[in-house]
């Protein structure tokens, strides 16, 4: 963890979309210092799902040291960003820091996306993020140590990342465009703009509407991303612009080498969810699966149900839904209560249920008896890697090689069946 140095002291920062989450940790890291901050967001009254207001955000700053203005701040509207800013200017005498943190998300496909939503990104992510730092620039140009963070992702073009999102992706790239764009142009007057980006999936009140509160199993807290946001606000920015940092790359580098604190659940820290973006090493199958020679591992695991499996060289899916209805039971059916449909496309194209709602359990071809919980859509080389222990369905998800339509939160229950099978694939 990053020790608070009291550098901050004094400083004001500007936040956007601080009344929670991530952007909350971040104003709080600073509080700690003495900080000024501005919590600029949407959000007065309480919100029906999601905890905090600009209000209550305001309080726990002041509790833990700092001084705060918050500001009801819809980053889609010029004239409540311009009396934000100048109403900050008026209380503080200065901006010297801004934080782009407000975000809105749709993992949706060109067909699913509705051109309100679509706005709704573009307007928030990429217009949002331009129009406050536009605003708070003229200020920006008069600090000593200005800087602006966006909380945006590294520039990576690989078509996996637009595919499954698009719309998304775009608007969420715009952000960091803004860092590489301004970087540069504002380079000579010293100001830093840099990015900052989670390695792994953070666990917010939103991911949890999102994705179900066994989410935080797989997640770290948003401290890590405070802690990383903190150590760049204390450096020279003039030292350090145009970069695109991984908040846990970046603390390693700043000597932080035990991260089990940022785990939400320690006994997980090695099984967390990698955030959006970011790629991973290829996944591989293992070589017995690519030359059908898990087939003897199979009938070694069917055995006891009478179950023979033949090499037929072209019946992997088939092999893998074998092992599978051996190793279910009545405590799976228990713990899961769901009924998956996977839609397996590729060589093997073909559609396969498991129903862990029922009885002990059951799988075979074709579509399940009763309406499915979840659907799964993977190609037939994902889902071999998937069942085999080589790919987290949570991975899976977040990096776009699986397509989930359903309950997310049930879909994600498949990791424990996962657990079971992977020493016997």
């Amino acid at each position: 963890m990053i020790t608070n140095t009291g550098k901050l002291a004094g400083r004001t920062i500007f936040i956007t979309g601080a009344s929670r989450g991530i952007g909350k940790q971040i104003a709080l890291k600073a509080a700690r210092d003495g900080a000024n901050i501005v919590v600029a967001a949407k959000t007065a009254d309480p919100h029906p799902k999601l905890p905090g207001t600009i209000y209550s955000a305001a309080k726990e700053i002041e509790a833990a040291g700092g001084k705060a203005l918050p500001c009801v701040v819809d980053v889609r509207d010029e004239t409540q960003v311009i009396s934000a800013v100048e109403n900050a200017v008026k209380k503080f005498g200065g901006i010297d820091a801004l934080i782009n943190n407000a975000s809105a998300i749709s993992l949706t496909r060109t067909l699913d996306t509705d051109m309100k939503r679509y706005d709704l990104m573009h307007n928030i992510n990429t217009r949002g993020t331009f129009l406050v730092s536009k605003i708070c620039l003229p200020y920006l140009l008069k600090s000593p140590n200005p800087h602006i963070v966006n909380i945006s992702p590294p520039l990576n073009l690989a078509p996996h990342w637009f595919a499954p999102h698009v719309a998304y992706t775009m608007a969420k790239y715009g952000m960091s465009m803004c860092v590489l764009g301004m970087a540069e142009e504002f380079k000579e007057n010293g100001i830093a703009v840099n990015a900052v980006w989670p390695k792994t999936a953070i666990h917010t009140a939103a991911i949890e509407m999102l994705t179900g509160p066994d989410s935080s199993n797989h997640s770290r807290k948003p401290e890590i991303v405070a802690d990383t946001v903190y150590s760049l606000l204390c450096r020279d920015s003039r030292s350090v612009t145009g970069q695109f940092f991984v908040d846990e790359d970046y603390l390693r580098n700043e000597g932080v080498t035990d991260f089990t604190q940022y785990a939400c659940n320690p006994e997980y820290k090695d099984k967390l969810m990698p955030d959006f973006f970011l790629d991973i090493d290829p996944v591989t199958i293992l070589g017995t699966f690519a030359k059908g020679g898990a087939t003897k591992a199979l009938n070694d695991q069917a055995a006891s149900k009478d179950t023979k499996v033949t090499d037929s060289g072209g019946d992997k899916v088939q092999e893998i839904f074998t092992v599978i209805q051996a190793n279910l039971s009545s405590e799976l059916v228990n713990k899961t209560g769901a009924i998956f449909q996977f839609n397996v496309k590729g060589d093997e194209a073909s559609t396969w249920f498991i129903d862990l709602k029922n009885g002990k359990g059951t799988a075979g071809k074709g579509e399940p008896g009763q309406p499915a919980d979840a659907t799964l859509t993977m190609d037939s080389k994902n889902f071999f890697a998937m069942f085999g222990g080589k790919l987290k369905p949570a991975t899976a998800f977040m990096t776009g090689k699986l397509k989930i339509t359903g309950s997310l939160q049930k879909a994600m229950k498949l990791e424990t069946l996962m657990n079971r099978l992977k020493s016997k694939l």
